[in-house]
């Protein structure tokens, strides 16, 4: 049993957790570049939420939104 888990610590330390070392050294290296990446995804995150909008409100414009009080049978 203790394999099993010094195996899943294996996967985690000696695997999965290669990108965030990278940029744990990157930081030291650069920070500019390090932080590249946290606004990368920020505004991939804001690109979807405003993707996101625009289709909430086109569908809200078409009225195709149930507006109604009660959205199901048993309310």
């Amino acid at each position: 049993m203790k394999d099993f888990f010094y195996a899943i610590q294996d996967l985690f330390v000696d695997i999965l957790f290669i990108p965030f070392d990278a940029l744990r050294r990157l930081e030291l290296e650069n920070w500019w570049a390090a932080n590249s990446v946290s606004w990368i995804f920020a505004l991939i995150g804001l690109t979807a939420f405003v993707y996101w909008m625009k289709q909430l409100k086109g569908f809200n414009d078409r009225g195709e939104e149930d507006k109604s009080i009660t959205s199901h049978s048993y309310l």
